[in-house]
């Protein structure tokens, strides 16, 4: 039993492949993925000069985000929220206690808890961090019509996960 061959020109492949690959990229939004790349790197440039000079990272700047956000969270929900593991938030919140930005307290009605809090060291220098990121939002914001704000915020809302929108609510990032 003889099988059929079939022959196959590899400019053939090239080509199936390219036209693949063009269907993929026409269906992408990558003008819009050009935009957030861009608007990220600048609305995170100056807090990144700001935190170099402290030592710190931006895994620094999200721990000092939230914990000034929900004062006496734990680290366990801090651990769910940004998604990281023990090692690397210990590595993180150890420099942040050590510099005095975090404080870190035993639970009163569970011990085993371990609370954190900001100093006031650390909301300054989160006051600090945010002002730049917050008037470059609201000098964008402005720019646009008032109805503008909520699509904005809805857009953000569809990039996050569904499973964190609960997250969103109990930070009350997110009203609904």
């Amino acid at each position: 039993m003889t099988a059929n061959k079939i022959n196959v020109n590899k400019a053939d492949i090239n080509s199936d492949q390219e036209s693949a690959s063009k269907d993929i990229m026409d269906a992408m939004p990558l003008d819009l993925m050009g935009l957030l790349f861009f608007a990220y790197r600048d609305f995170v440039h100056e807090a990144d000069e700001l935190l170099s000079r402290q030592g710190f990272g931006r895994a620094h700047h999200r721990v000092l985000y939230f914990v000034n956000l929900r004062p006496g969270m734990t680290v366990a929900d801090l651990l769910d929220l940004l998604k990281i593991t023990k090692q690397s938030l210990a590595r993180v919140l150890r420099q942040l206690i050590d510099n005095g930005y975090i404080e870190q307290r035993t639970g009163q009605k569970d011990r085993r808890k371990r609370l954190l809090y900001p100093t006031n060291k650390g909301a300054e220098f989160f006051t600090t961090l945010s002002a730049n990121q917050s008037h470059r939002m609201r000098e964008a914001l402005d720019k646009l019509p008032p109805e503008t704000k909520d699509t904005v915020a809805r857009f953000f809302v569809e990039m996050i996960d569904p499973e964190d929108h609960g997250k969103l609510k109990n930070l009350n990032i997110i009203q609904n």
